[in-house]
């Protein structure tokens, strides 16, 4: 956590400043790497620290304190590398985690959901051949490895591939008003070789049912938001007190000398600091619900698996609203002079934003209804 923390603070001095530079983002991933924030999540005697998922978890929320477009990439990371656990066979998670633990690689990640069937595998003897275009791959113009999903005979199936493969092309057309360090431009596959062992899981590839267990895959996604998105506010509120302690000015029938006593900036300051702080606490209890459904194993239920994506999915739904509402209102603390561009506090509305509505929260509310009152689960994909 210390790591994470002195990282977090080093992005955040110079957050405002990278965003307008909109640049690729080598150098912050190179930064993560030398504080050994990658392979967390691989065994102590394999280089790493040994962190279950919901602990890298809080990682990505501290690091969002500072940057959340690094955030976004070190979260997408972190999922991606609980992928062949999930899908692979025992000798390919293993061997995924030797490498990880050892190369602190970086997974970029070519798995857009609404994407499922325009990356398509054929056969081409013992090997395959993968074709197709995504519109947003994160981090997949920086990764060592990439995390695929594409469609082999109609059905969904996991790839995972050095970056640097022929017939791999990042399109580098990421242009956004947010999240503009998260390297989520376009990517093309042309007929790029995959071998048998880059597919996760054993044979038959097709005809398979996924089990509840597998499915978590969503969820593990879906914390990661959860993470960046509240960690994004905390580190906004605490930006802008820290401006309004030495900037902001009382309104002038305030009746105060100072901003810092006067009433209606302590009302907002604390209304939304116990709003974030709630929501923290949610975001807290998905993790844990989430990592209590993993550590269950194969053996895990759909009824199990409805409860732990329904913890995540309300923490979802209220970090969503909770973290736009404060990179909104934070201007009622700071006052109009906080709106000059060079200060770039906007950019937390924008990252937010940004991401927020590639996965609309509507639909993580009527999940939870629909549990709640009918309990009927969701029904897996990518998104649920």
């Amino acid at each position: 956590m210390a790591r994470a923390d002195l990282v977090a603070a080093e992005l955040r001095a110079t957050a405002a400043e990278r965003d307008r530079a909109n640049r690729t983002p080598r150098a912050e991933v190179e930064l993560l790497r030398r504080h050994d924030l990658l392979a967390v999540q691989e065994p102590v005697a394999y280089g790493g620290d040994g962190l279950d998922y919901a602990q890298a978890s809080q990682l990505t929320r501290r690091i969002a304190r500072g940057d959340t477009s690094i955030a976004h990439l070190l979260g997408y990371h972190y999922a991606q590398t609980r992928i062949a656990p999930l899908f692979g066979t025992p000798e390919q998670a293993d061997a995924q985690s030797r490498r990880n633990g050892a190369e602190k690689l970086f997974w970029g990640g070519v798995q857009n959901p609404r994407g499922g069937s325009d990356l398509v595998l054929t056969r081409d003897g013992d090997a395959f051949r993968l074709t197709g275009r995504r519109s947003f791959a994160s981090g997949a113009s920086l990764g060592d490895q990439l995390s695929v999903t594409a469609a082999l005979d109609g059905e969904l199936v996991f790839v995972s591939l050095p970056a640097g493969r022929e017939g791999f092309q990042a399109l580098q057309d990421w242009d956004n008003i947010g999240q503009r360090l998260t390297d989520s431009g376009g990517v093309v596959f042309d007929n790029a070789r995959i071998e048998r062992a880059e597919l996760l899981g054993d044979d038959p590839l097709t005809g398979r049912t996924l089990s509840p267990y597998q499915t978590l895959v969503t969820p593990h996604w879906q914390l990661a938001f959860v993470n960046f998105y509240i960690g994004t506010a905390e580190g906004a509120l605490e930006e802008a007190l820290d401006w309004t302690r030495l900037h902001a000015a009382p309104w002038e029938t305030a009746g105060v000398e100072r901003a810092t006593d006067d009433a209606y900036i302590l009302q907002t300051v604390g209304e939304l600091r116990s709003e974030i702080r709630a929501a923290a606490l949610l975001a807290d209890r998905a993790g844990a619900a989430l990592q209590d459904a993993l550590n269950v194993g194969p053996e895990l239920t759909a009824d199990e698996r409805a409860e732990a994506a329904i913890a995540v999915y309300e923490a979802k739904y209220l970090t969503t609203k909770v973290s736009l509402a404060a990179a909104s209102r934070l201007f009622e603390i700071q006052g109009s002079r906080a709106t000059t561009s060079a200060y770039g506090f906007d950019r937390h509305w924008r990252n937010l934003r940004t991401h927020t509505v590639h996965d609309p929260v509507a639909y993580k509310a009527r999940e939870v209804g629909d549990w709640t009152l009918n309990r009927r689960a969701p029904e897996f994909s990518l998104y649920r």
